[in-house]
C-alpha cells in the first residue's frame, strides 16, 4: 500500500491507497493520523504495516485518491540520516569538489559506508514546499534519493527524499559536513511512503530528476537504484550499530544524479523528482 498524510478541514488525516482505492484510515481510528502512528502499532503487534491496515479498511470511509503536490509530510520523523558516495558518480563529483578526493574513493571502496546526522523533523519540509539553499553558500544542489523508513531500526518502507547540500562548503573542508548538509529547510521528504510488499525489490528502481528556472529546464537526467553498491539492509545494519536511534527514522541512501560543475541552486528554482512505484516529489527553493 502507499501511505499519505493530508489535511482535511484544518486537519491531519492518513490515507491508504490500495491499487485504485484510497481509504481514510483516520476514519476508522481517530488517533491514527500519520504513518508512524500505524508502524507504531504494527511493531508491538508484530505485524506488518499493511496487515493492520487492511483490518482497519474494513472501517474506513473511501476518498478520492490523494495529490503528489499537496500532500504532507507522511510521517513525523524523528531523526534524518543520510549514506553517501553509495553510487560511482557520486565519488567522482566528491572527489571533484574536494582538494583531498582520495578519501571519497577511500569510502566507496571500503566496507564501511559513510552515514551521517542530515535533519531533525523542523528541518524537514512538506512536498511543494521551499527547500532552503544557506546564504552563505555558493554552490549548492538538490540530491534525489531513494529514502528507508524505519520503526525501531527495521525497514518498514520506502519514501523520496531531496538532500539539499552546500558543495562550496564541504569542498572547502570535509570537516564541514554538518554545516553542508544539515541547516533550515535542508531536507524534504514524501510524497507518500510505499510498503516494502507492495514496493518489491527497492535495488531497482528509475529515479529521475529535473531543475526548471523560469520556465526554462536547466537539468534533467535518470538513473536507476540498481547502480548502488551497498544494499539498504547493509546500510541500516550500519546506521544501527551501537547507534540508538529514535523509534521513527529515515535513512537516505544516496545519489548519483548530481548537476555539473558549474550548476548552482536558485531562489526560485523548481525541483522536481520521480522514483517508480513511489510517486514524484516537487519543491521549490528559498534561501535561509
Amino acid at each position: 500500500m502507499r501511505y499519505y498524510r493530508v489535511a482535511r478541514k484544518g486537519k491531519p488525516r492518513l490515507l491508504a491507497r490500495d491499487e485504485d482505492t484510497t481509504y481514510d484510515v483516520t476514519s476508522a481510528r481517530p488517533s491514527v493520523t500519520t504513518f508512524d502512528d500505524l508502524a507504531y502499532v504494527a511493531n508491538v503487534a508484530g505485524e506488518s504495516v499493511d496487515d493492520i491496515t487492511r483490518r482497519l479498511t474494513e472501517e474506513a470511509e473511501t476518498r478520492a485518491a490523494p495529490d503528489d503536490a499537496t500532500a504532507s509530510v507522511p510521517l513525523l520523523v524523528d531523526e534524518v540520516w543520510a549514506a553517501g558516495v553509495t553510487y560511482e558518480i557520486s565519488e567522482q563529483a566528491r572527489e571533484a569538489e574536494s582538494g583531498r578526493p582520495e578519501m571519497y574513493l577511500d569510502v566507496y571502496e571500503a566496507d564501511r559506508p559513510e552515514i551521517f546526522f542530515k535533519a531533525t523533523r523542523d528541518r524537514v519540509v512538506a512536498p511543494g514546499d521551499a527547500v532552503g539553499i544557506r546564504g552563505d553558500s555558493e554552490w549548492d544542489v538538490p540530491e534525489p534519493e531513494l529514502g528507508i523508513v524505519l520503526q525501531h531500526g527495521d525497514i518498514v518502507g520506502y519514501t523520496i527524499g531531496s538532500d539539499v547540500s552546500s558543495r562550496s562548503i564541504e569542498g572547502e573542508n570535509p570537516l564541514y559536513l554538518p554545516q553542508a548538509k544539515v541547516y533550515d529547510r535542508s531536507c524534504s521528504l514524501g510524497p507518500c511512503i510505499v510498503s516494502p510488499e507492495e514496493l518489491g525489490d527497492p535495488h531497482d528502481l528509475e529515479m529521475s530528476m529535473a531543475i526548471d528556472r523560469d520556465g526554462e529546464r536547466l537539468y534533467e537526467e535518470s538513473t536507476s537504484t540498481g547502480e548502488m553498491v551497498r544494499t539498504c539492509e547493509e546500510l541500516v545494519s550500519y546506521l544501527n550499530r551501537h547507534n540508538t536511534i529514535p523509534p521513527t527514522a529515515v535513512l537516505l541512501t544516496g545519489t548519483s544524479l548530481v548537476p555539473d560543475e558549474g550548476f548552482t541552486l536558485e531562489a526560485g528554482d523548481e525541483i522536481t523528482i520521480d522514483v517508480e512505484g513511489i510517486g514524484c516529489l516537487e519543491n521549490t527553493v528559498k534561501t535561509v
